[in-house]
């Protein structure tokens, strides 16, 4: 950090300072003058639009409490006077020690250079504020930057804005007071700022809305240096206003003599040194605090203070803030010139999308979305064929009620002239046929079920891959869904034909058919023996559970081992028939899966960008409003930090290089 060598004003040097052969001015030396120059160029090239806070000295002051005359005895030009309010606009005013005797002045608005000289300046202001905002009394927050370069004058820059007006007059708008509060609040809030409040001698400084609204953002006056103008006009208590500092105002006091009608600077300097020295009250007052000189002195030194604290933060910020943008352009997608850039970018996003449903949808892996669980494809389809298997079992359990009726009933009608100890294969097919049919909607709701969520994976998946692509998503969207339509269609055929299969014909390999259907028979000769003997309702079957048979009184013993032996070979085949409905579904599924990320989905996008709807991969040259806009932002906002990071870049030795005195000249 820069130590600037910089102590409070003595009074020795009040006296040297406040000598009328001493000039305004007190100039920086060789590694202190860039600094100011540097935080202007920042300024002109706008870096607060980008976050960036620069040390400023803000003028404020409520209406007619002195001002304008203060900055015209520091700059020593004549500023625009009136009734009402004279500033309109911030106007930056720029001071800068010039070793010419003849003084450059030229104005800075709306990105143009305006010259004009010492007899015009307060005109062109006028003009200037007129076009910016308009010919009325009201006021703009678009500044005007008056540069001064002039022998004499301290080396300053200061920001004036509009006097603080409670009640508008004619031609006003009726919320002038919130408009101009706005915008003072808007300059010194940062803490980066340095506050000059402009107080009259002739008001109690509390009362003073300049003094609420530094208060609101400088709680302990730490930022708030207090010009007390028109002391000729109300001495009176003067000296214990300024020492009391009822208003905590932490860098100061400076009581001032404002200059009178036509009065020359030079004789304003005079007679303000005369007033403090010999005025009977006025002269009370510490020589440290009185006079525009000091003020000047004043002013330098907080400055210097100001711009070696806020400059390393500064340049911190700037670096920090090129940083990002470039990397949030870098994230933006490549800027597509031509077909070949536009086919590159296209097979990328689409590579990326397979990659991604490859993990999700077949290897089980999650990394890209660990902590989703909708996400983790293998293990939620897993769930819901669980589901299913369950749901099978649910609306395939018998009634204990009608054990055995059912068998009876079938077997009633599918008997012939034959043999009576053969099972008629038209009863079994009969049974089967109806078990099959009440259970047949459930494989299809299945397949639905699995196939919306896929779709909705399959469409999250291609949105965030083409996501910087936005004219290519909704080619993907619909791609997919038409996609997921014709895939689901095409399993729901697939499971009717297995249901159809199943109510065609019975037949099995397994041997778990033979070995389940002998198990289950060796109950019925114990069931025969308990049906025929039992004293209630309800008898106990192993594998079975209860099952009640006060309905089967009445039908002879070859009838019951008939439905009996019926009821055990469709039970067998039964959990032959639901294994199968699984299993068949979990295959196919799986193979369309694999169809679908492996082969189709590439193909039907293709199709669909190709199509008539979309217009072929030329659309992607389009690149989408919003993306453009963020880009020409970004591109805009790199232009101008580095421009401010070569400008700060030149000054960087003079920020750190340590224990550097600054020596002033006072």
């Amino acid at each position: 950090m820069v130590k600037l060598g910089l102590g409070s004003t003595t009074e020795e040097d009040a006296e040297e300072l406040n000598s009328s052969s001493v000039p305004l001015y007190a100039t920086y030396n060789d590694r202190i003058r860039p600094l100011l120059d540097a935080v202007d160029k920042l300024r002109q090239l706008k870096v607060m639009k980008e976050g960036i806070e620069l040390p400023t000295i803000v003028v404020v002051g409520d209406q007619s409490s002195g001002k304008s005359s203060v900055l015209e005895s520091l700059a020593g030009i004549s500023l625009p006077r009136g009734i009402g309010i004279c500033t309109r606009v911030p106007l930056i005013m720029r001071l800068q020690q010039h070793s010419s005797l003849e003084p450059e002045l030229h104005l800075e608005y709306h990105d143009q250079e305006v010259p004009t000289d010492e007899t015009h300046v307060a005109q062109a202001i006028e003009e200037a504020t007129k076009v910016i905002a308009g010919d009325s009394k009201g006021i703009s927050n678009s500044p005007i930057t008056l540069v001064v370069k002039k022998r004499g004058v301290p080396d300053l820059t200061m920001v004036d804005l509009p006097g603080i007006t409670r009640v508008p007059v004619r031609g006003q708008p009726e919320d002038i007071y919130e408009q101009i509060s706005n915008i003072i609040m808007e300059y010194i809030t940062p803490k980066e700022s340095i506050i000059l409040n402009v107080l009259s001698a002739t008001v109690d400084f509390p009362t003073c809305e300049s003094i609420r609204m530094s208060q609101r953002v400088d709680r302990t006056g730490e930022r708030t240096l207090a010009v007390v103008t028109k002391a000729d006009q109300a001495p009176d208590g003067l000296l214990e206003k300024v020492t009391a500092d009822d208003v905590n105002i932490g860098l100061g006091y400076v009581c001032v003599k404002n200059r009178i009608g036509e009065e020359s600077y030079e004789d304003a300097r005079k007679e303000e040194k005369r007033l403090f020295e010999s005025h009977p009250l006025l002269s009370k007052i510490d020589k440290s605090i009185v006079g525009i000189p000091v003020l000047a002195q004043k002013l330098v030194q907080i400055q210097a203070n100001s711009l070696a604290k806020c400059l390393p933060d500064v340049v911190r910020k700037i670096n920090d803030k090129l940083s990002f943008n470039v990397s949030e352009l870098n994230k933006l997608p490549k800027h597509l010139s031509n077909v070949a850039d536009a086919m590159t970018a296209f097979m990328q996003i689409i590579g990326s999308a397979k990659e991604s449903l490859k993990k999700i949808l077949i290897r089980s892996e999650f990394d890209e979305y660990p902590d989703e669980k909708d996400m983790h494809c293998t293990a939620r389809m897993a769930d819901m064929l669980n589901g299913y298997s369950q749901e099978l079992e649910r609306r395939s359990r018998d009634s204990a009620g009608t054990f055995l009726l059912e068998e009876i009933k079938i077997l009633e009608e599918a008997k012939g002239i034959e043999l009576p100890n053969f099972l008629p294969r038209t009863a079994f097919l009969c049974i089967l046929q109806s078990r099959v049919k009440e259970i047949s909607n459930a494989p299809v709701e299945f397949v639905e079920k699995v196939w919306i969520y896929i779709e909705n994976v399959v469409v999250r998946v291609l949105t965030y891959h083409s996501d910087s692509y936005p004219q290519l998503q909704s080619c993907t969207r619909r791609a997919a869904q038409n996609l997921m339509s014709k895939m689901k269609d095409q399993s729901v055929d697939r499971v009717m034909e297995i249901v159809e299969m199943e109510k065609l014909t019975d037949y099995t390999c397994n041997p778990e058919y033979m070995s389940k259907w002998s198990k289950l028979m060796t109950r019925r000769l114990n069931f025969m023996e308990n049906f025929f003997s039992m004293i209630n309702d309800k008898l106990v079957i192993e594998d079975m559970g209860e099952v009640e048979v006060e309905h089967l009184w009445g039908y002879n013993q070859a009838v019951l081992e008939q439905a009996f032996d019926m009821r055990m070979r469709i039970g067998a085949y039964w959990e032959i028939v639901l294994q199968r409905l699984v299993d068949n579904l979990a295959l196919h599924l799986m193979y369309s899966v694999q169809n679908l990320v492996n082969r189709e989905m590439e193909k039907e996008i293709v199709n669909e960008l190709m199509g008539p709807s979309f217009g072929g991969i030329e659309r992607l040259l389009d690149e989408s409003p919003s993306v453009a806009t963020k880009r020409e932002r970004l591109n805009q906002s790199i232009k101008l930090l580095r421009e401010c990071k070569d400008i700060v870049g030149n000054i960087m030795d003079r920020i750190e290089i340590p224990n550097q005195t600054v020596d002033l000249g006072f």
